[in-house]
């Protein structure tokens, strides 16, 4: 198949969209060179109105553009659920597909790792029994219903596939390739079947970016994608039209004719599909030789599935800005590139216990780099992530997580002999190059004797970092005493928050707990469960990392609840989306 193959290196639209027969309308407008938030040189002609904006074309997004284009999920009459209650329920009404169904009904006493309990039930339908280890093959085919169709635009930063175009490139994926998958195109199919081992089977991040790049080809949804846009803002836009803008806080709360001053300006007359107010979203697509083309839409819905790595979590103490200090892994892998560090520097300093400090602690040994690796939990903290993951899917983790609790530095009290670490605890680390049996020389000790370094890694579990200071150095607090270092780099590798700019707030207010920043893990986007619409904006949506839901296997449940909503509204109003999607008939 030689469209397996496709590469995403196809232009990007400009200037002129057309969504499906629905559009074809100057929406981007002329092309100028204009800093972020300044659109003020837009037409004045009227934008064009749109049902449905998704902002973020990473898998959310492209999941979501997959359902809304009429693929439509029915039970396989060929299969059988091992889930017998399950089973049942989905086949009282096996002659509608699941979007028409009741997503509440099908999800009850269904148990997974997601708290949504839509993406339990999408999930257990694509990868039945899963998490027990099984690969059974879906119960869902996929028909397209081109009737069913809802035009929408993706708006995403770069090609379809959103950050994972950005991911270190030789790191493997924490979930198993197939769970990375999105429905109707086999992963494994796509990548020719190429397989590292049997026993583990995940994928590269730059396997993974390539196959859904080219699953918006294969799947014909590129009409619907506009690449390199940036949204600068979204406003609700009350009665005639006036702007009730988020970022100063307003509403349109009991407002029912927001598409009667677009009606008398010549737009289209299409109702809302899911609130009493129609949106305006504006931003810029960058276009050759970095000029800016602003752009200003009317939506009826916008989803927000703009993902969670767009702000890395800072330590927010002092010297975190100096030009040493860095908050991305790919900084480490530049520098070993370009040849700035190697095994003469001064070790470097990475922060955190997740998934990414081990990737930047495997990286830099493998570079033969030395490492401090600082992070606030004990080693025997049962909230570790190392803790929660098989040791034969994830063996590279689980020998990070050995020399963390093997190679922790070692107190030494200054009038007394070091005790020197027994040979034995050396066998489980990540390979007899990367941690030798350590020597506790002068040269291993902090400024003031106290603490005995490893020779290529050492950990400072329940430590700090208190500050970085101009000269390269780094100050630890643990165990009620500090402790300098000279290093040659720092990374910060502590997590990642959503950047939700473009609203008031960043967001906030729309948060399960409204005084806090908006936190994938501690404090998401508060959503009904069955829907995925925001408690506190109709006609406003979230999905994938915003609502809790971090593994590409559930947040496709979120594009499964958005899409039954709006059908059913449809539905409801007696209107049907006509083949063309030009009109509701």
């Amino acid at each position: 198949m030689n469209q397996l193959n496709m590469r995403c290196t196809e232009e990007p639209k400009q200037l002129l969209i057309s969504v499906n027969g629905f559009l074809s309308v100057q929406v981007l407008a002329l092309a100028v060179a204009m800093p972020l938030l300044e659109e003020s040189t837009l037409s004045q002609d009227q934008p064009p109105t749109i049902p449905v904006v998704i902002i973020g074309n990473g898998p959310s997004g492209i999941c979501l553009s997959y359902l809304l284009s009429g693929y439509k999920p029915y039970l396989d009459s060929a299969t059988v659920h091992p889930n017998p209650i399950l089973y049942r329920k989905l086949q009282e009404t096996k002659h509608l597909p699941i979007t028409e169904q009741d997503l509440e009904y099908l999800s009850e006493g269904l148990e997974g790792r997601s708290n949504n309990p839509v993406a339990v039930l999408f999930d257990t339908l694509l990868h039945p029994n899963a998490d027990f280890g099984y690969e059974f093959p879906p119960v869902l085919q996929w028909r397209r219903d081109q009737k069913q169709h809802i035009p929408h635009l993706v708006l995403g930063k770069a090609t379809p596939g959103g950050a994972w175009h950005a991911m270190e490139g030789s790191m493997l994926t924490i979930s198993l390739g197939i769970w990375m998958e999105l429905p109707g195109v086999n992963f494994r199919d796509l990548t020719n079947g190429k397989r590292r081992d049997v026993t583990i089977d995940r994928a590269t991040p730059e396997e993974i970016s390539s196959y859904y790049c080219n699953y918006v080809k294969l799947k014909g949804l590129q009409k619907n994608f506009v690449d390199n846009t940036y949204v600068t803002s979204i406003q609700k836009l009350g009665r005639g039209h006036e702007k009730e803008s988020l970022e100063n806080g307003h509403t349109a709360e009991g407002d029912d004719g927001g598409n009667e001053g677009f009606e008398k300006n010549g737009g289209s007359s299409l109702k809302n599909v899911g609130g009493p107010s129609l949106w305006e979203v504006r931003g810029y697509q960058q276009v050759q030789n970095g000029t800016h083309a602003p752009f200003s839409l009317f939506t009826e819905n916008v989803v927000l599935a703009t993902g969670a790595s767009d702000s890395p979590v800072r330590l927010g103490v002092e010297g975190e800005d100096l030009p040493f200090v860095f908050h991305s892994i790919s900084n480490l892998g530049l520098a070993v590139s370009q040849g700035k560090l190697d095994n003469n520097s001064d070790p470097i300093l990475i922060v955190g216990a997740g998934l990414s400090a081990a990737d930047a602690v495997l990286c830099a040994c493998n570079s033969n780099i030395r490492v401090l690796h600082v992070f606030r939990k004990t080693v025997d903290d049962p909230d570790l992530i190392f803790k929660q993951l098989p040791k034969t899917l994830y063996p590279e983790y689980h020998k990070v997580y050995n020399i963390m609790s093997s190679h922790s530095f070692t107190d030494v009290d200054n009038s007394s002999t070091a005790v020197r670490p027994q040979a034995g605890s050396i066998a489980s680390t990540v390979c007899a190059k990367m941690c030798p049996k350590p020597q506790l020389g002068s040269s291993n000790m902090a400024a003031d004797g106290s603490v005995a370094l490893f020779p290529d890694y050492t950990s400072f579990p329940d430590h700090c970092v208190l500050s970085f200071q101009s000269d390269m150095k780094c100050l630890l607090q643990g165990n009620n005493s500090l402790k300098a270092f000279k290093i040659s780099m720092a990374l910060v590798l502590i997590g990642t928050n959503p950047n939700l700019f473009f609203l008031k707030g960043q967001g906030q207010y729309l948060g399960q707990d409204p005084t806090k920043p908006i936190s994938c893990k501690q404090n998401p986007i508060d959503i009904d469960p069955y829907t995925f619409e925001c408690a506190k904006e109709p006609g406003l949506f979230a999905m994938g990392p915003l609502v809790g839901d971090n593994f590409v296997r559930f947040l496709k449940g979120g594009a499964l609840g958005i899409t039954s909503c709006l059908l059913k509204r449809l539905k409801n109003k007696g209107k049907i989306i006509s083949n063309r999607g030009s009109s509701f008939i």
